[in-house]
């Protein structure tokens, strides 16, 4: 069952404070939805999120009324007070995933595609898949990386443009891509073409866009893309593309 846990935000830029409205925003598809707490919220805060590098946030954490709850802390030098603290530089999605440790009841299956770890595993473990994400809008990126971090993919470089991935592309060797259709510097197939045949093709490739029809699925596929799929991407639809890999 969905749960709605409003979440108490002290300190942070203005930078970092839409990035982490963006992600309470994207949460709104998932059965954990976060929201910023205010004094006119209709429930109590569960949990407090601390900017380690604001005065504000020492205060906080030593305040008797935040006995019992969880505190999370960003930032050096976190007080015995606070339940974790993670050092900068961060990113989101270890935050989101921090708080979900939290709140997701452990008999909830997220059917994220994954299987089940062994008892007892002596193979020896690959080493984690590479992504690259490509796509000017910001939120969508956030949105493509916290995807990716839920399904245990971690690993992952960003692009706003064609221009700007295909310089990655050449420097690393990737497992798998995520291409925005819409590039401001060059047309998606071009881009879809040169990350499949370039010195370091990458051997799986889907696409995301707003508005899907039926001759650009066909096109995507014989253009070389394994998927073209919503922008952004419906979870459980991202999910399985990324069980084929």
């Amino acid at each position: 069952m969905a749960q709605r846990i409003y979440i108490k935000v002290v300190g942070f830029s203005d930078e970092e404070r839409h990035a982490l409205n963006t992600l309470f925003r994207l949460s709104e598809q998932c059965l954990i939805m976060y929201q910023l707490w205010s004094t006119t919220a209709r429930g109590p805060a569960g949990m407090v999120l601390l900017d380690g590098g604001s005065y504000e946030a020492r205060l906080e954490a030593e305040s008797p009324m935040n006995r019992n709850l969880k505190m999370l802390w960003i930032g050096a030098d976190a007080p015995p007070q606070v339940w974790r603290s993670l050092a900068r530089p961060f990113a989101w999605p270890e935050v989101i995933e921090a708080m979900d440790a939290v709140f997701q009841p452990p008999s909830v299956d997220l059917d994220l595609g994954l299987p089940a770890p062994a008892q007892e595993d002596r193979a020896p473990k690959r080493p984690p898949k590479m992504a690259l994400i490509v796509s000017p809008s910001r939120d969508e990126r956030l949105y493509l990386r916290a995807r990716l971090a839920l399904a245990s993919l971690t690993q992952a470089d960003e692009a706003e443009s064609g221009n700007e991935a295909m310089e990655l592309a050449r420097s690393k060797q990737y497992d798998f891509a995520l291409v925005d259709f819409q590039l401001p510097d060059m047309t998606a197939w071009n881009l879809l073409r040169q990350l499949r045949q370039g010195k370091k093709p990458i051997a799986h490739v889907a696409m995301t866009k707003a508005q899907r029809s039926l001759p650009e699925h066909v096109r995507a596929w014989f253009g070389g893309a394994e998927a073209l799929l919503d922008s952004p991407p419906h979870p459980q639809r991202l999910n399985a593309w990324l069980r084929r890999l």
